[in-house]
């Protein structure tokens, strides 16, 4: 019942991480939490301390094995998320029933949205690549090959999570030196998710544009799927939903082109040029002469209209 209790902060610090913990406009990069299980060894370890490297500094780690069910009890994983502020956990443990696990997910309103049970069926470590490998907090490239991630709901929302899981700060620009570290994700026919990992080398090719060369650098996992765990559509639409405030609204008569331009369309009424007040200038006034002969234009014009009407009377 304590957890139930709405508990006012007693000290500045602590009504800091409360504000902190509510929900932002503009999210940050977010945290994932590491909890190994009653046994916890061999590939599973290797994977998480691969995954932790990949995903720092955004990451926290407990040590001390825990006995959790995910899948049959998730409350004891969604109390420590909640505890240390983590909106995305890793789950390793293994088991006669199930050796070499590893179960991935995410939170929402301090409850588990997303979550997916994956087997390793073959792990090669960074450490088992002896090259040069890519600095720390690179943001990578994920690059999902093959149509089947849209087929089924769950493959969708695993890629959706991939997404979630190595997304970074949002950046306004790059450059091309910067694009370094590639995350290849590929579903084969019997359901195998195969991960691996690239650095991206620039080569000399004689023109602007380099020629791109890739090296595997590690992890190289084969995963199988064995359960999944997704929200209802309406749960996740309400997870996804975005602020009234960051939506784009359309504005009318205004359009973009191809190169990034912002045009605009203004329409005006009829103007009415007969009205228009313009100012009486010295210069355009006209002198004695041509006000003399623009009356003697008007006489001329009147006398040939009396002929042509007594004409036309007789």
């Amino acid at each position: 019942m304590s957890l139930l209790r709405i508990r006012k902060p007693k000290t500045r610090k602590g009504k800091k991480v409360l504000l902190a913990r509510e929900p932002q406009l503009i999210e940050s990069a977010r945290t994932m939490l590491f909890v190994d299980g009653r046994k916890c060894g061999g590939n599973v370890k290797l994977c998480m301390k691969d995954l932790q490297q990949l995903k720092k500094p955004l990451v926290k780690v407990l040590n001390r094995k825990n006995d959790i069910t995910p899948f049959d009890d998730p409350s004891s994983l969604e109390f420590l998320t909640m505890k240390n502020d983590a909106a995305l956990f890793t789950f390793g443990s293994t088991s006669k029933k199930r050796p070499d696990n590893i179960i991935i997910g995410r939170i929402f309103e301090n409850e588990v949205l997303d979550m997916f049970e994956l087997g390793i069926k073959r792990y090669q470590s960074i450490s088992e690549f002896k090259n040069e490998k890519i600095g720390a907090c690179v943001k990578p490239c994920l690059v999902f090959n093959g149509p089947k991630w849209a087929q089924t709901e769950e493959l969708r929302r695993l890629r959706n999570y991939f997404i979630d899981m190595f997304q970074r700060e949002k950046v306004e620009s790059i450059r091309l030196q910067g694009i370094e570290h590639v995350l290849s994700f590929t579903v084969t026919d019997d359901m195998s998710i195969l991960m691996r990992s690239y650095k991206i080398l620039l080569k000399k090719s004689g023109q602007k544009t380099p020629r791109i060369e890739l090296e595997e650098i590690g992890p190289s996992a084969d995963f199988s799927i064995r359960r999944t765990k997704i929200a209802s559509d309406d749960l996740y639409k309400l997870a996804r939903k975005q602020p009234k405030q960051l939506r784009v609204t359309k504005k009318k008569n205004i359009s973009t082109d191809a190169l990034g331009n912002t045009k605009g369309r203004v329409h005006l009424g009829k103007q009415q040029t007969g009205s228009i007040q313009t100012r009486r200038v010295k210069a355009l006034k006209k002198s004695p002469e041509e006000k003399r002969a623009d009356r003697q234009k008007k006489k001329v014009a009147l006398k040939a209209a009396a002929v042509e009407a007594l004409s036309t009377a007789d």
